[in-house]
């Protein structure tokens, strides 16, 4: 049994969260164990993981959990990851996480496996399902397959969803489990540039919305491709309270040690 993220040398962190307040109260540290770690598709990998403090963790759809992966001098390292499934009976959480080049939540994706431990913070996360919604557009690229595919698999009977997911590839398809009346389209890079925003704009342009009630849209992805589509959606007649958008990552940009995308200074 391991433990893949590492204290500093000399065993003390300088942790911005050692105490979980502000944004972070009502969230929980947790000590994980890995249970399974498995390619799920080319594209993704589905990790399942351990630890006490799962069976009274409450969390919402597409909320996630924030993993020390690494850590930088005596500075720790996170990386957020949807919560794509939560067991409370049997303390399983399962996560899948995007693969890619390079990067520390890269690193130890590769290298965990069944019984490395890691700390884990959660659940966070803002964007919730709209309750009040007669339907519901979730568009995004493939960063976000995990956290719409939570979201859309929590709609209720009678509910109406459309999904739009740009993927690798058509192997990186799944399907989705659902209650509600969805309609589910693939866009396909095939060889297309990670975080070109022009096949997901032309399709949000393009989308067949419906007709009545009142719809609210879920943006999710690179930030460029977020920042597109939501103007793209606007000039449709969405409102900015129909819009919730969330950048998961920048193109040429690492992520900031807490997880999210860096900011420009």
């Amino acid at each position: 049994m391991t433990d893949s993220a590492p204290a500093a040398a000399g065993g003390t962190l300088n942790d911005p969260f050692s105490q979980l307040t502000g944004a972070l109260a009502g969230t929980t540290r947790m000590h994980l164990e890995v249970v399974e770690s498995r390619r799920l598709t080319p594209g993704m990998q589905r990790l399942v993981l351990t630890a006490p403090e799962l069976a009274s963790l409450e969390n919402q759809p597409g909320q996630d959990v924030m993993l020390m992966v690494d850590t930088d001098a005596s500075r720790p390292v996170r990386r957020r990851y949807t919560i794509r499934a939560l067991d409370r009976g049997l303390r399983l959480l399962t996560l899948e996480v995007v693969r890619h080049g390079d990067g520390p939540g890269e690193r130890w994706v590769a290298a965990d496996g069944p019984g490395d431990q890691i700390e884990g913070i959660g659940p966070r996360g803002k964007i919730f399902l709209a309750e009040a919604a007669d339907w519901h557009l979730f568009i995004g690229d493939f960063s976000a397959l995990p956290a719409f595919f939570a979201m859309a698999g929590a709609l209720p009977a009678g509910s109406r969803a459309l999904v739009i997911l740009e993927v690798p590839d058509p192997a990186d398809e799944q399907e989705l489990a659902t209650r509600a009346a969805a309609g589910l389209t693939w866009l396909h890079q095939l060889g297309r540039p990670a975080g070109d925003p022009s096949a997901l704009v032309a399709a949000a342009a393009a989308a067949a919305l419906p007709a009545d009630g009142r719809g609210h849209a879920y943006l999710a992805g690179e930030a460029g491709v977020v920042l597109a589509l939501r103007e793209t959606l606007a000039a449709r007649g969405l409102t900015p309270e129909q819009i919730s958008p969330k950048a998961y990552w920048g193109l040429g940009r690492a992520n900031a040690p807490h997880g999210e995308p860096a900011r420009d200074a």
